[in-house]
Formats: C-alpha cells, sequence, structure tokens
C-alpha cells in the first residue's frame, strides 16, 4: 500500500476503480499580502454642537492624525470644521476600522477634555466610514483640504447623507442624529 500523497491524506490505493491518478502539486505560499485600504472617515462633535473652536481646530487635527498613527496606521489628511472632522487614512490588513476609531476618539475626546478644559466635549457615538480607491484619494484629500469653502453651500447634515447615499449605504434618518 502506497501511502498518502505529501500534503493531501489521499491514500492513492483506496481510489475507486476507475478513478483517474494525478499528480497533486504542492501548494505554493504566498510570500506576502499586498493590500490597499483606504478609509474617509467623518464623525461629528455629540449633537452636531459647534464646540471646535478655530483656535485649536489644527492642534485637535494634529492630535486625530498622531493617534492613526498610534494604531499604526497611515494619516493622510485630517480636517473638518467647529462640529465635525474628516480624516483620510490608510490602514493595516490587522486593523480592524471600529478599533481603530474607538481608540481615536477615546484619545482626543480625553485630549480636548484636558488640554482644552473642556470636560463636556464628547464625539457622536457612530461615524461613516467609507473606502477609497487609489484613483480617488487626491479628489477626496482635496475635498478634506478645503472644508470651510464646502460648508458655506451645504450644512454638515446635508453633506454627511449625501455621502452615505453617493456611497450606497443604506440608512433610516432616524438614527443617524
Amino acid at each position: 500500500m502506497r501511502p498518502a500523497t505529501p500534503g493531501t491524506g489521499v491514500n492513492l490505493d483506496r481510489a475507486p476503480a476507475g478513478t483517474r491518478r494525478i499528480a497533486l502539486e504542492q501548494p505554493t505560499q504566498m510570500p506576502s499580502t499586498h493590500l490597499s485600504l483606504n478609509f474617509h472617515v467623518i464623525f461629528s462633535t455629540r449633537d452636531r454642537v459647534p464646540e471646535i473652536a478655530a483656535d485649536w481646530r489644527a492642534d485637535l487635527h494634529a492630535y486625530l492624525g498622531g493617534c492613526v498613527q498610534g494604531t499604526g496606521g497611515q494619516p493622510l489628511i485630517v480636517g473638518g470644521i467647529a462640529d465635525h472632522v474628516h480624516m483620510l487614512m490608510r490602514l493595516r490588513a490587522t486593523h480592524c476600522l471600529a478599533d481603530v476609531m474607538r481608540h481615536i476618539k477615546a484619545g482626543s475626546s480625553r485630549w480636548v477634555h484636558e488640554r482644552q478644559r473642556r470636560p463636556t466635549f464628547a464625539w457622536q457615538d457612530g461615524y461613516a466610514g467609507l473606502t477609497v480607491s487609489p484613483s480617488r484619494i487626491a479628489s477626496v484629500y482635496s475635498y478634506i483640504e478645503h472644508q470651510e469653502e464646502h460648508h458655506h453651500k451645504k450644512t454638515f447634515q446635508e453633506e454627511y447623507v449625501w455621502f452615505l447615499r453617493e456611497s450606497g449605504i443604506e440608512y433610516d434618518e432616524r438614527y443617524v442624529w
């Protein structure tokens, strides 16, 4: 009796009559994993209260970028206005977006409480997490970079719902706000 073919667990002598025998190649291993995980994340202050003052907004955005780096991600740009934030970031295969966002929101809330002395500051519970193809990174980057201009024409609520619709995300308006 011949032993099982290495790596298959199949004993060739016990194959049913008339079965064609084929040589099985050893499986090859993929040398590494290659991903493009780019996310555009949008979230607001609790109840969309315009608490992010212009005099410390850039510092908050820098801190948020540092939070992304602290998780092993790569912040591409962070921007926003008084009531919400947009982030464009690259994450690794081992990241879970929900965990990354929990870390970012908790750390930045603590920073606002301590550094800006705003103990009641909080972020909304949820967020929009949209995947971005490499060909769209430049346009999303530009969009985030020009937040002040966009919000002369459109409210945060209008913008947020527009992104959900454009991304094909189903939502119930009762639970968005």
